[in-house]
């Protein structure tokens, strides 16, 4: 029971004046606020300053002699696939270095498999009568996206404290040929802050399949993104899915977006050296060759592994404390209501919260109409139709504390208005 329904009708109505009033004073304030998407904020890009300068006229040459100016090295730099290696616990042979971002990866990837299919199937999707796609929800919206776009199916998968639920999905992958993929971010889940248990893992790579061109987009984005000195940990899916027989089932993806320069970092793919040599093919065609000066500063950046997770201290040193009052300022004001519950992320991006059914649209319009502008509600679900109309993404990174104090007040604030309002019309007492 919420402590609304244990109020009579004159103390509910009285309380949802008092919210009124301060929501009034907030509308005053003409706020400006977005925390709509999970970006760095400045100073951790300031952190990266030494990228821009590590590279000069005289020291462009990679190891190996190649002029990184010029063309060439469609795969990318040897120091480069190493360094991914390392962070992706593979072989260097069972890496691919893109561009800026691990999206154009995966959009690439399925274009390519719609139009010329995948290794174990001689099908382009394209030409297959139907292709879904299995979505653990909440999940991230531009994964979605890609699939949609492209004419997609997207099936709903319900989220355990562990990962995806595992029996809808083996029941689904098992029976339904036009099921291609399924999407994962693993690790600190985006948005729910879930990391994959290892029964989870070992499930994923060696269930029965119905497709032979069947594969799990593991986008480990948060490989290294941790709030806390003892993070969960991972098991390695490539080395789950050797092991289980079917090494060509995972493309796995990550990308130095949110550890160097949003704009200008580096992805990276992982996977079975067959998936890549059937990468590589159709990357040759598209490119004559990446952004290898970017590559080599990078790895002259960080060097290894170990340079990597060290920056990452620094970053988590600047975003903890966002978190930390984005939490506390929940558990202040809306601790023991029973109006929401939320997330304690111990890495990642973002904070998942789940409002009473019915509320999250009316909670995020009314944040909005206050001056500050959160991911739409239902974003986290296929389609954007969130089955409960409860779940909102938080995204705290990008704004200074004391912007995000003023944000995290208004949102509790609105979140027991949309809960008010929807008991006093439960009530009859609003319309």
């Amino acid at each position: 029971m919420t402590e609304l329904e244990k109020m009579n009708d004159p103390a509910l109505q009285e309380y949802y004046l008092q919210l009124v009033r301060h929501y009034e004073k907030f509308q005053a304030q003409k706020l400006k606020l977005n925390m709509s998407r999970g970006i760095p904020g400045p100073d951790q890009l300031d952190l990266a300053a030494g990228l821009l300068d590590c590279i000069n006229q005289t020291n462009y040459k990679a190891a190996d002699g190649t002029d990184c100016r010029n063309y060439g090295g469609v795969d990318g730099l040897p120091e480069a696939k190493e360094l991914f290696a390392q962070l992706l616990e593979a072989k260097p042979a069972e890496v691919i270095i893109g561009g800026n971002s691990s999206l154009n990866l995966m959009n690439d990837l399925i274009i390519r498999a719609m139009l010329h299919g995948l290794p174990g199937s001689e099908t382009p999707w394209v030409k297959q009568p139907q292709v879904k796609f299995l979505c653990p929800s909440p999940g991230y919206d531009r994964h979605f996206a890609i699939c949609e776009h492209l004419g997609i199916e997207l099936i709903p998968i319900k989220y355990q404290h562990d990962g995806p639920d595992m029996a809808q999905v083996e029941q689904l992958a098992a029976a339904d040929a036009s099921i291609k993929g399924i999407w994962c971010v693993p690790k600190h889940s985006n948005p729910t802050g879930i990391t994959y248990s290892d029964a989870v893992v070992k499930r994923l790579a060696a269930m029965p399949v119905k497709a032979p061109d069947f594969r799990i987009f593991w986008d480990n984005a948060y490989t290294v993104h941790h709030l806390t000195d003892t993070p969960p940990r991972l098991l390695n899916m490539l080395a789950e899915c050797k092991q289980a027989g079917q090494p060509d089932r995972v493309f796995v993806f990550t990308s130095t977006s949110k550890v160097s320069l949003a704009g200008a970092g580096i992805a990276a793919l992982a996977a079975s050296e067959a998936n890549i040599n059937w990468f590589k093919k159709h990357l040759g065609i598209q490119t004559i060759g990446p952004d290898k000066l970017n590559q080599l500063r990078h790895v002259r950046f960080f060097k290894d592994r170990a340079g990597i997770e060290a920056h990452m201290r620094k970053h988590a040193a600047i975003i903890k404390p966002k978190f930390d009052l984005a939490i506390a300022i929940m558990e202040a004001e809306l601790g023991g209501k029973n109006l929401a519950s939320w997330s304690k992320p111990q890495g990642g991006y973002f904070i998942s919260v789940n409002t009473l059914p019915g509320c999250a649209k009316k909670t995020v319009a009314k944040t909005a109409a206050a001056g500050v502008v959160l991911t739409s509600a239902g974003a986290t679900f296929p389609y954007g139709r969130d089955p409960k109309d409860s779940n909102i993404r938080l995204a705290p990174t990008f704004p200074p504390l004391a912007e995000l104090k003023q944000a995290m007040e208004l949102f509790t604030l609105c979140i027991q208005l949309a809960s008010v309002e929807q008991e006093l019309e439960k009530r009859g007492l609003r319309q």
